[in-house]
This record gives C-alpha cells, sequence and structure tokens, in this order.
C-alpha cells in the first residue's frame, strides 16, 4: 500500500482531519505512504479546513492549515491504491462515480458506523468526538495496510 485518500463530502471537516491523523501516525511510524484528502462536492475548493478541524487538530499536535479543499476526480481512483469514504452517501457517491478500490472508515473499528459530519453540530463538542473516531479508525486502518518492520 503506498497511497490513501480520504473523502468526506466538501473537504473543510473530516478529510483534512483523518489526511493529518494518518501523516501523523505514518510519520511516528517510519512509513512512507502517501496521504490526501478530496470532497465529493465543489463548494469548498481551495479553502483552508474550518476552523474547529484546525483547532482539533492542532489540540491532538497536528496541523493540518496548510491543506486545501480539493474535489475528488476519476484520476485518483487509479492514483491512489485505496479510497476511503467517510460516510455511507459519500461511499455510495464514489462508487457511482466508478470507484473499486474504496472502503468506509468506520468498517475499522465503529462496525461500519458513519463519520458524521461535525459542520451541522453545534459547538466544538462534535469536533472531538468525529476526531476520536477518526484517530481510533484510521489508526486500525493503517495497522490493516501497513508493512510489518523488518528485524535486522
Amino acid at each position: 500500500m503506498n497511497s490513501i485518500l480520504f473523502v468526506c463530502l466538501g473537504n473543510i471537516c473530516r478529510s483534512p482531519i483523518a489526511e493529518g491523523v494518518a501523516r501523523s501516525l505514518i510519520e511516528e511510524g517510519g512509513h512512507s505512504i502517501t496521504v490526501d484528502s478530496a470532497g465529493t462536492g465543489h463548494w469548498h475548493v481551495g479553502e483552508a479546513p474550518c476552523k474547529h478541524s484546525i483547532t482539533v487538530a492542532r489540540n491532538h499536535g497536528i496541523d493540518i492549515s496548510p491543506i486545501r479543499a480539493r474535489q475528488v476526480k476519476k484520476a485518483d481512483f487509479h492514483a491512489f491504491d485505496l479510497i476511503v469514504a467517510l460516510d455511507q452517501c459519500n461511499y455510495n457517491d464514489l462508487k457511482t462515480l466508478g470507484c473499486k478500490n474504496l472502503v468506509k472508515l468506520g468498517d475499522y473499528g465503529y462496525g461500519g458506523e458513519d463519520v458524521p459530519d461535525p459542520y451541522f453540530f453545534e459547538g466544538f463538542e462534535g469536533f472531538e468526538h468525529v476526531y476520536t473516531m477518526i484517530e481510533s479508525c484510521v489508526n486500525r486502518l493503517l495497522d490493516s495496510v501497513r508493512p510489518e518492520p523488518v528485524e535486522g
């Protein structure tokens, strides 16, 4: 596994958090997996992650502020080894677009549960809950795709 793309709706809340968490865990583990994020929608293209997503990631030692939203393209389906949808709606949209190398993040620790969109939550608590879900699931996802370290 060389590359993973995380996809949510607008690419300003959940998928940038997933990208940041994955980058951090990959760096900690000394692995070389490329990660990126995108949205199925076009509304936020070019925007930074929302302020609550930046804050919750920063509170956990991760800087996602340089990420800029982009819309997923069909070319991504060939450019990335694995496409990870953050919820069933985005999973269905990606399937409709012809994506084959697709999983849902909630299948890695939450029994298929969707990672809810915190953009529509009131207050900050929803972002912390979503961060916790994402961190747990991304960790399990990476455990399933990382090669075992070679002992010398």
